[in-house]
């Protein structure tokens, strides 16, 4: 097993521990040996065991997500993979159990990221189960309520950072060569091995791989691990055709179709407020090499199509994930289609708009009247 600088293309030695290239400190990518005939047993991220870096270590039964057929969202082939079900209610498990397997592996006793909120929530159950430390860095005042929440209950050290997303990120850049703790965030390619595990699941539940596949994009590591998937799955002869990669940014924070940072991104959909993704290379060479392509879609659009979503097909998610289909709403695409929901409603329950609830007295008059 090697990692591949995807800058500079140099190989170097899988330790665990190196993250970015040591030659040009560029993103790098784990190069796992593909079997000629795999096997896989048993259901979940831990399936594909031959395909990842590391030992089973660490895990809460994470991945084997469903994937719901939507008929009434106006496209003939609809699939939506919904995230939402992994253990702490996001993607984020699936690379969690990997990377914390390995930290566990190297026997590092603190555990550290910066987060919105989902990885947050992740490395703090994983930590918790693992016997470790976990210290997570967030944005004040701008991760959702639901996922402190989490943190906190599974026993995380939290410190509030004067600054957004970015700024955290900067600073556990910074802990990097510092051997007693180990960065669970996406710049970590071990982390994403886990992740690349929900392409397997789509090609099994679909007997192919899909024409498209639609993901929120913020840190810009899912969809590149996601894309790294489909890749090793047609290596071994397992599909043929690949998919076209759509990543969706929200309109306030659009780092990839802009093409450069931005210092001051601003979304309801906290989970994608990214102005500076750590991986926008990786993501950039995702969607380049599938034939995809960046959209952007408005906050109003990313709200009514999470209500719309809920109200019409019963699933309710959090607003990173209806961005997604927020975009297909707008353009719906032919062929089979698989959009990614990463998070469940309930991750951000202060971006559901309040409702108008009616009050009645207890008597089954008035009740009819509300049934009229």
């Amino acid at each position: 097993m090697k990692l591949r600088c995807i800058s500079c293309e140099k190989r170097h030695p899988s330790d665990g521990v190196t993250l970015t290239c040591p030659s040009c400190r560029g993103l790098l990518e784990v190069e796992v040996p593909l079997p000629y005939r795999p096997k896989f047993v048993g259901r979940g991220v831990w399936r594909y065991a031959q395909l990842l870096p590391v030992k089973q270590e660490v895990t809460l039964g994470e991945g084997d997500t469903r994937l719901y057929r939507c008929s009434r969202a106006g496209m003939r082939s609809l699939w939506v993979k919904c995230e939402g079900g992994n253990p702490t209610g996001s993607f984020k498990d699936r690379g969690m159990t990997v990377g914390v397997s390995l930290a566990k592996r190297l026997r590092r006793k603190i555990l550290v990221c910066a987060s919105t909120g989902n990885t947050a929530a992740s490395l703090a159950a994983y930590a918790a189960r693992a016997g470790l430390r976990a210290v997570v860095l967030l944005p004040a005042g701008k991760v959702a309520t639901g996922k402190v929440a989490q943190a906190v209950i599974h026993g995380a050290e939290l410190v509030q950072i004067q600054g957004n997303f970015d700024v955290a990120m900067a600073l556990v850049r910074g802990l990097e060569r510092e051997g007693h703790v180990y960065i669970l965030n996406s710049l970590n390619p071990y982390r994403l091995e886990g992740q690349k595990t929900l392409a397997f699941e789509v090609c099994e539940e679909l007997s192919r791989a899909p024409d498209f596949v639609v993901l929120p994009v913020g840190n810009g590591g899912n969809v590149s691990a996601i894309w790294k998937g489909f890749r090793e799955w047609k290596a071994m002869g397992l599909c043929g055709r690949l998919p076209k990669m759509i990543g969706v940014q929200a309109k306030g924070a659009a780092p990839l179709l802009a093409g450069h940072a931005i210092s001051h991104p601003q979304t309801v959909a906290t989970a994608i407020c990214i102005g500076d993704p750590v991986n926008a290379s990786k993501a950039l060479a995702a969607i380049r090499e599938s034939r995809g392509r960046v959209v952007t879609v408005s906050d109003r659009e990313i709200l009514d199509a999470q209500q719309w979503f809920a109200r019409t097909e019963g699933i309710f998610v959090e607003p990173a994930s209806a961005a997604p289909i927020a975009f297909l709403r707008r353009q719906p695409l032919r062929g089979i289609v698989v959009a990614v929901t990463t998070g469940h409603g309930l991750k951000d329950p202060d971006a559901v708009p309040r409702l108008r609830v009616r009050r009645i007295r207890p008597t089954l008059d008035a009740l009819r009247k509300v049934l009229e």
